[in-house]
């Protein structure tokens, strides 16, 4: 790859330098590699520009003049680092019908949603998101919900390689910012729900759902959640096409009637224009519902018949760690759910009020390094629907446990719901399993599909489901 192949009007003497490999990380840099400077939240790549050099770099590209050789000034190096990645690996986006989901909450679920319904329909899919990337059914490891440009257009080619001729992704409000999908054209984007999540980022809600908003000025339709409180905003001055879906609005191009919850999931009727179909969800809430509706429009609108996709969603499987059933064989039940906004945490208690028999515990956190608003919102929000409520540690980083408990408590004022503090996670769990009575409904909030934990000076194996099974497996050696 010649440098003139992803970058215009680039000065002669640079224009075809041949280029070995592309980076923003001079660490990785070696000869013949370009190094782009991008300046990020926490440190500024033109200040490792010099040590690109010394480890081989041909090319420099910067956003201003830091008087160095083989420099290449561009506007947005953002943008120029998508652009040379793609470029890098030839291109393969160009290869696949990609499917884009964004939104707050039912992300991950929807994606996988969108996967099985077009497998079943003899598609090889391959999907980038929160718990893991794949290529048709090969597993990898995933560091972001949407990568960096060059783990991005890499795993595309590995997917136009392996035959995959779709792509559905998640697509955080981070990429977009940041510009880590520029470039690309979505055959169809989704948008499932706005609450507040990321305004230690964004700095406003305003920004927040600007961010959301720039998926659909790259795609060629846009699928609405019309129930949504933002939803105009986000559907305004947009050139794609636009699809809506809804619970609450009988005049969506996709309507759900007839919702009916069970503990082992939801029915409801899924509407289109003049047909109807009765569909069976393996998730319990209502929120099931919204990201059923969500994936069964966007699919739909690819060009797939109403029928056969609305066949292929009720044979599709639930998604680990959310509203995730742990089997206890014990006459109490444990939920774990990646619920970490005060949205998400007031749908899934909904839904597990709605069900239970017994008392209803909520467990959880809240990430440290992140937004501190949101934290009493969140406690307002569990102290709200739960009989009884577990502060406790999420991924606390950098910040001190205790600090982030104190905000949390904040939001309990008011309330007359009982609770109690533990900071070790694995403690609190281990409490909520040996102080279960019968009936009860306990729900872990804030890990999910997460087997590990962030610390301030490490981060360390924490799989709740095996922090559950530790607890229950005390409770029998008391019993002994």
């Amino acid at each position: 790859m010649k440098l003139n192949d992803f970058i215009s009007s680039v000065p002669n003497e640079l224009a075809n330098i041949e280029l070995l490999g592309i980076t923003n990380d001079s660490r990785n840099v070696k000869s013949g590699y370009c190094f782009v400077c991008i300046v990020g939240s926490a440190s500024d790549g033109h200040d490792y520009a010099e040590k690109a050099l010394q480890n081989g770099a041909s090319v420099i590209i910067t956003e201003r003049d830091i008087g160095i050789k083989n420099q290449l000034i561009v506007a947005d190096t953002h943008k120029a680092y998508a652009d040379g990645c793609a470029a890098f690996f030839g291109n393969p986006a160009d290869k696949l019908k990609l499917i884009g989901i964004t939104g707050t909450n039912g992300k991950t679920t929807v994606t996988y949603l969108v996967k099985s319904v077009l497998e079943q329909l003899g598609k090889k899919v391959g999907l980038i998101g929160t718990i893991k990337n794949m290529i048709g059914d090969v597993e990898l490891e995933a560091k972001n919900t949407t990568p960096e440009p060059y783990e991005l257009h890499g795993l595309f080619k590995q997917m136009v390689d392996s035959g995959c001729e779709y792509c559905v992704m998640e697509v955080s409000s981070h990429a977009l910012d940041q510009k880590r999908v520029n470039g690309l054209n979505f055959a169809v984007a989704g948008f499932t729900n706005i609450s507040q999540d990321h305004l230690d980022y964004h700095g406003t809600m305003e920004n927040y759902v600007g961010a959301k908003k720039k998926l659909f000025e790259m795609c060629d339709c846009g699928v609405f959640n019309a129930d949504d409180e933002c939803v105009d905003m986000l559907m305004e001055n947009i050139p794609c096409k636009k699809v809506t879906y809804s619970v609450n609005n009988s005049v969506s191009d996709y309507i759900a009637k007839g919702v009916v919850c069970h503990s082992d999931g939801v029915v409801f009727e899924l509407i289109g224009d003049s047909v109807i179909n009765r569909i069976k969800l393996k998730t319990p809430g209502k929120f099931s519902v919204y990201n059923g509706l969500c994936a069964a429009s966007m699919v739909m609108s690819l060009g797939f018949s109403f029928e056969s996709v609305t066949a292929a969603l009720s044979k599709s499987t639930a998604v680990k760690g959310r509203a995730e059933v742990v089997p206890t064989g014990r006459d109490f039940t444990v939920i774990i759910d990646y619920a970490h906004t005060p949205d998400g945490i007031e749908n899934i208690l909904s839904t597990m009020r709605e069900i239970k028999k017994g008392r209803l515990l909520a467990l959880f956190g809240c990430g440290g390094d992140r937004d501190r608003t949101k934290r009493p919102l969140m406690a307002a929000a569990t102290a709200k629907l739960a009989d009884f409520v577990i502060i406790t540690s999420d991924n606390p980083r950098s910040e001190k446990p205790e600090s982030i408990i104190d905000d949390i408590v904040v939001g309990m004022d008011g309330f007359n719901v009982p609770y109690e503090v533990i900071v070790n996670r694995a403690d609190a769990i281990n409490w909520a399993i040996k102080n279960a009575q019968t009936d009860d409904l306990i729900v872990l909030m804030g890990k999910g599909h997460e087997t590990y934990q962030i610390l301030a000076d490490k981060t360390i194996h924490f799989d709740e489901r095996e922090v559950v099974a530790d607890a229950l497996s005390s409770l029998d050696n008391i019993g002994e």
